[in-house]
C-alpha cells in the first residue's frame, strides 16, 4: 500500500519548508520531498551563506574606521578557511533547526528526486530505490537554478555560478570578474573586494541594479567604484577563453569597442531560471509561462490539485516572497482566506550601506499615472549614522499627492533591511505620510530618518534646511 498524504510538497527551500510546517499546523498529513540538502538554495548556496560572509567581511570595513574612533591594534590576520568554516556552521545550524521543526510538526521527509506522474501521484528516486506516494494535493516549490548564458567558454574551469561559489569551501580568487550587475553580482563583488581581491563587473544594461530606483543604482555604483571595484555598463561579453600567461580572458564590447580583461575566476551572474527539469512525467504537462509554471491567483496550475510557488512561477525571485506564497497556497488548499498581503513585497541588498525598497519608486508611480509627492532625508544628517561612522545615504518616501497615501519607499542606509518592514506595513494598511510622521521614534536611531522623510513632503522636516521658494 502506497503512503498517502493530504499535501505533498516538492522542495524544502523557503517556500517549501514553510508551506509544509503551515500545512501540518492546519492539521494536514504532510510530506516533503527533497533531492538535496534541506533548506534549498537559499540556505545552502544563496541567501544565508552570502549574508554570513557579508557579516564577516563587514568587520574589515569597521576595522578601517577604528583608528578614527580612537582604537588601534596590530596583528590583524584574515583566515579565509575559518570564514568558510563559520559559514558552513551557520548553514548547518539552521538546517538542523528546520529538520527539528519538521519532526516536531509531524512532517514526513523523503530524500530523493521527485517526478509527478499523475495529478495525485509522485515518484521518488533515491540511489537505486524507486517508490510512489499518493497526494490529494501537490505543491511544487523546486526553486530556480543559475542561468548559463550562451557565451563561448562559459564551461571552462573557474567559470562559476553563485551556487558553485557558495557551495562548500571554494577558493579565494585573487581577481574575480563578475558578468552581471544584479543583486547577486553586486553582493559577491562587495564580499570579494573586502577580502582583498581585485573585482571587475561587466553589465549589459546601462546601469547596475537596473530593477532598482535609479538614484540607488547610481549611489551603489559610486560606492563600488570608491572601493576600487571596476564597473562596466552597457557592455556585452562575446567570449571567454584561456591564455597560458594571463589565465582566463574575457572579451567584451563596450561603446562599440572590443576590449579584453583577465581574471583568475569568472562569476556568471546573469539571473536564475525556474527549476523544472525532470519534474513531470509523460502523462502530466501543466501549462507554462515561458520557462515558469503558469498558475492562477490561487497558485493552482492548469492541472487541478497541483500548485506551484516561489521561483518556479513568474514573479520576484525572493526567499520571503516564496515563504509568503507557500503560506497563502496552503491556506487556500485548506479552504482559508490567505492571511498575507502578497502585493507588498520588500526587496533588499546587503551592501554597505544596505539597500531596501518596497512599493513603487518615482518612475514607476508616474508610469502608473499617479500625481506624487516625494519626501527625502539625507542620512549624513542622522545622528546614529554620524556616531556610527556610516556612509552617505538617504530615505525616500513616495506618496499620492492628493490623499497622502504611501505608495513606495527606498532606503540606502545602515539597517535599511531591518527598517523596511515598517514601511511595507504602512503601504499594506494604506497609511499616509502624516501617519508615518505621527509616530515618536527613539533617539538616536536610524529610523528617526523615516519621520524626517515623511515631514519633508510638506517641507516641514526639522533637520533639513528649508527648500528655496521659487
Amino acid at each position: 500500500m502506497k503512503d498517502s498524504y493530504d499535501i505533498v510538497i516538492i522542495g524544502s527551500g523557503p517556500g517549501g519548508y514553510v508551506a509544509a510546517i503551515k500545512a501540518a499546523k492546519l492539521g494536514k498529513r504532510t510530506a516533503v520531498i527533497e533531492k538535496g540538502d534541506i533548506g534549498g538554495t537559499c540556505l545552502n548556496r544563496g541567501c544565508i551563506p552570502t549574508k554570513t560572509l557579508m557579516h564577516s567581511t563587514r568587520f574589515l570595513t569597521e576595522i578601517k574606521l577604528m583608528e578614527e574612533a580612537g582604537l588601534s591594534f596590530t596583528g590583524l590576520n584574515l583566515d579565509y578557511n575559518k570564514l568558510m568554516v563559520r559559514k558552513n556552521e551557520v548553514v548547518s545550524r539552521i538546517r538542523k533547526g528546520i529538520e527539528g521543526l519538521f519532526k516536531a510538526n509531524g512532517v514526513t521527509v523523503y530524500q530523493g528526486e521527485a517526478k509527478i506522474i499523475s495529478k495525485n501521484k509522485v515518484r521518488i528516486t533515491s540511489d537505486d530505490n524507486v517508490s510512489d506516494i499518493e497526494a490529494e494535493n501537490i505543491l511544487i516549490a523546486t526553486g530556480s537554478v543559475p542561468v548559463i548564458p550562451p557565451i563561448p567558454g562559459s564551461d571552462l574551469e573557474d567559470v562559476v555560478t553563485s551556487d558553485d561559489l557558495l557551495d562548500g569551501d571554494n577558493r579565494l580568487y585573487r581577481k574575480l570578474l563578475i558578468i552581471g550587475g544584479g543583486v547577486i553580482g553586486v553582493e559577491m563583488a562587495t564580499i570579494y573586494k573586502e577580502l582583498g581581491c581585485e573585482v571587475e563587473i561587466i553589465e549589459a544594461m546601462d546601469r547596475i541594479l537596473s530593477g532598482m530606483d535609479k538614484e540607488i543604482s547610481q549611489s551603489i555604483t559610486m560606492g563600488l567604484k570608491r572601493k576600487g571595484i571596476i564597473v562596466h555598463t552597457g557592455a556585452k561579453v562575446t567570449r571567454i577563453y584561456e591564455d597560458s600567461s594571463n589565465g582566463l580572458m574575457c572579451e567584451y564590447i563596450e561603446k562599440d569597442n572590443v576590449k579584453v580583461t583577465n581574471a583568475e575566476g569568472i562569476l556568471l551572474s546573469v539571473g536564475r531560471r525556474s527549476n523544472t527539469e525532470g519534474l513531470f512525467g509523460e502523462d502530466i504537462s501543466p501549462k507554462m509561462d515561458g520557462s515558469c509554471i503558469k498558475v492562477d491567483s490561487n497558485f493552482e496550475t492548469s492541472v487541478p490539485g497541483i500548485y506551484a510557488i516561489g521561483d518556479v512561477i513568474r514573479g520576484k525571485q525572493l526567499a520571503h516572497a516564496a515563504s509568503a506564497q507557500g503560506i497563502a497556497a496552503v491556506e487556500i488548499i485548506c479552504g482559508h482566506i490567505p492571511s498575507i498581503d502578497l502585493d507588498v513585497i520588500p526587496s533588499c541588498i546587503y551592501t554597505v550601506p544596505e539597500v531596501a525598497s518596497v512599493g513603487m519608486d518615482e518612475a514607476e508611480a508616474k508610469v502608473m499615472g499617479y500625481d506624487i509627492k516625494v519626501g527625502k532625508y539625507p542620512m549624513l544628517g542622522n545622528s546614529k549614522t554620524l556616531l556610527s561612522m556610516g556612509e552617505r545615504g538617504f530615505i525616500k518616501i513616495i506618496c499620492e499627492a492628493k490623499s497622502g497615501m504611501l505608495l513606495g519607499a527606498q532606503l540606502l542606509c545602515d539597517r535599511a533591511t531591518d527598517m523596511i518592514g515598517e514601511l511595507a506595513l504602512a503601504i499594506s494598511k494604506k497609511l499616509t505620510y502624516k501617519d508615518l510622521g505621527s509616530i515618536i521614534r527613539p533617539h538616536p536611531t536610524y529610523e528617526e530618518a523615516i519621520t524626517e522623510a515623511a515631514e519633508d513632503i510638506e517641507n516641514m522636516a526639522i533637520h533639513i534646511m528649508p527648500k528655496r521658494q521659487i
